[in-house]
């Protein structure tokens, strides 16, 4: 069972040095085609699974603003003639600012889309090229305001800090400039090093990057100033107004059931005891030959066993501010988490990582900047 779909778009105009997700630049025909490809997809995948209403619906990349919004509209239309939406579902488009103009947000918007979250990345035209980003600043800023234009309530913006280069002082600008267009949500991310990418290569030195205690200061600047302006920091590197959270998002870190559809597209459903994960062909000779032989194009099918379901409770639960609820795990597992885990508890709040309250844990701030040795004490 699941209750959202994610739906990848595998293209780009340039793919970004930094990037490691299933992504290539494609022609239009190429576009087209893989459309199509994606409109078989959700037709097998409504007749082989059962969903509940669907709750959350989104175009991830890859670049999903590459897309004419009359092909958004189509997989929309085709969702909607396969699977129950909701009344008010969450439907997601990322853009990248490079890629849109006022009639196509407004056509956008036409078709379904009600958020929308730009990877902005910085508001620096120096950080920008570092980066390998397509658009300037003011592209950005411009494609903000032709989304609020088209009706847009519901935006968000991703920033990445820790970047080669970057100041404190150029972090805080990003910050206020972000503020000072008010979007709804803001992803903040550190930059990752991700192996097989061209900045693995280039920036093998650490040297050549902030220091952790750099890069813990923008961490600390960005909950201190975002925070302040109103934005709730509901889960480690997101914040949003009040009753903006990302939907979506917040059903990944809640285990919610989703399917993924599309080249390289990985999915989790509640099935069996403690639920099954599963990924699409990240080869797209190898989708598509299973698209146009009428299979679902699966693979890597993984049954979660009760440790794996336990671990990935804790570190996806973590994750979000309000932490994890004792009578949660234990209705879901049916032993007590003190008793499971007493001895990490003990030592994350001798260290000042996490907080035992009466309801269950949380990360403090700490924490969430050493939020992966957190993780691994709960490893089962």
């Amino acid at each position: 069972m699941f209750n959202r779909l994610y739906l990848h778009i595998p293209f780009c105009r340039h793919k970004c040095p930094y990037c490691a997700f299933v992504s290539s630049p494609g022609s239009k025909s190429e576009i087209s085609s893989y459309v199509n490809l994606l409109l078989d997809e959700l037709q097998f995948a409504a007749h082989e699974f059962t969903s509940c209403p669907i709750d959350s619906v989104y175009f991830g990349g890859g670049t999903p603003s590459l897309l004419a919004p009359s092909q958004i509209s189509l997989v929309l239309e085709k969702i909607g003639q396969h699977f129950n939406l909701i009344q008010n579902p969450e439907i997601t488009l990322e853009a990248n600012p490079g890629t849109v103009n006022r009639k196509q947000l407004a056509d956008l918007y036409s078709a379904g889309v009600n958020r929308l979250s730009f990877g902005v990345q910085s508001f620096n035209d120096r950080m920008l090229k570092v980066l390998g980003r397509i658009h300037s600043a003011d592209q950005a800023r411009d494609a903000f305001s032709y989304a609020r234009s088209a009706g847009f309530s519901n935006i968000g913006i991703d920033l990445i800090h820790a970047l080669p280069e970057q100041t404190l002082e150029m972090w805080r600008n990003d910050l206020q400039e972000a503020l000072f267009s008010g979007p709804e949500h803001l992803s903040v991310y550190g930059l990752t090093i991700e192996e097989g990418t061209p900045f693995a290569v280039r920036f093998n030195n650490e040297k050549n990057l902030p220091d952790n205690d750099l890069a813990s200061d923008m961490f600390e600047m960005a909950d201190e100033l975002l925070t302040s302006a109103g934005y709730d920091h509901y889960e480690i590197a997101n914040y949003a107004l009040p009753d903006l959270r990302s939907r979506h998002n917040s059903g990944y870190w809640r285990r919610d059931g989703y399917l993924g559809l599309g080249l390289g597209a990985h999915s989790f459903i509640h099935q069996g005891e403690f639920g099954v994960r599963f990924g699409n062909p990240c080869d797209p000779k190898q989708y598509a030959a299973s698209i146009r032989s009428g299979q679902i194009p699966r693979c890597n099918t993984i049954t979660l066993s009760r440790e794996e379901a336990i671990s990935e409770f804790m570190f996806l639960g973590l994750r979000m501010a309000q932490g994890v609820s004792f009578a949660d795990f234990e209705s879901r597992f049916g032993n007590s988490l003190q008793a499971m885990f007493l001895p990490a508890l003990q030592k994350l709040s001798r260290a000042g990582l996490i907080i035992q309250e009466q309801e269950g844990i949380r990360l403090t701030r700490k924490g969430m900047l050493l939020s992966n040795q957190v993780f691994s004490m709960f490893l089962v």
